[in-house]
């Protein structure tokens, strides 16, 4: 008799542990389609298992494409493998150790960085370029701003509204207006005596 009654209990309870025990479990990234809205991936759980047609949720404001082999947590709801949802996706071969706690780092696998350090400093790393695209850009520093670079071009007019100071020797041969360089540009009509030249013509 209660045997009878433990398999009748165990018949009411089985499906839904299992049910239960398929809710989360860890999973890998296969395939990922980010053509649209929300991504939809493919994914690989238990063994064997393959998932397709997974919704990955991701934060607002900010979005990835994750590479294949990446992990993540899937949520079955109601312990349905059919109604999948990836909610994070982590990936160990990229992450940047070391972060002091409280640090947050925006990163790729190319080693790009925008790293938010203790101290209240933001360093930004790139293999190649950082670009902004803006009608405006607006630096504001309080104390100075600092290039440190080969070469500095500026494309169209520039103004500078307190004095210029050059720290160093300064070649003229460097220093061009208008295209006509210091070291270099010649005069016309020019006499002898007390007479002044005209403006420089290129």
């Amino acid at each position: 008799m209660r045997r009878e009654w433990l398999r009748a209990i165990r018949a009411v309870t089985d499906p839904l542990r299992r049910r239960i025990l398929l809710m989360v479990s860890r999973a890998i990234v296969r395939v990922v389609d980010d053509s649209g809205g929300l991504q939809v991936v493919q994914v690989t759980a238990l063994a064997g298992e393959v998932l397709d047609g997974v919704t990955r949720v991701q934060v607002y404001g900010l979005t990835s494409h994750p590479h294949s082999e990446a992990e993540g947590v899937l949520v079955c709801v109601g312990g349905t493998r059919s109604h999948g949802l990836l909610v994070t996706v982590d990936d160990r071969r990229y992450r940047p150790r070391g972060l002091a706690a409280g640090e947050v780092c925006l990163y790729t696998d190319e080693g790009d960085r925008i790293h938010l350090r203790r101290g209240r400093i933001i360093a930004v790393t790139a293999g190649a370029k950082v670009q902004v695209t803006a009608p405006e850009v607006e630096v504001v520093a309080d104390t100075k701003v600092a290039l440190t670079s080969p070469l500095v071009e500026v494309s169209g007019n520039l103004t500078v509204g307190g004095t210029a100071a050059v720290a160093g020797a300064l070649s003229a041969a460097a220093v061009t207006a208008g295209g006509i360089g210091l070291a270099t540009h010649k005069h016309g009509g020019v006499q002898t005596g007390a007479g002044q030249t005209g403006v420089p013509v290129p």
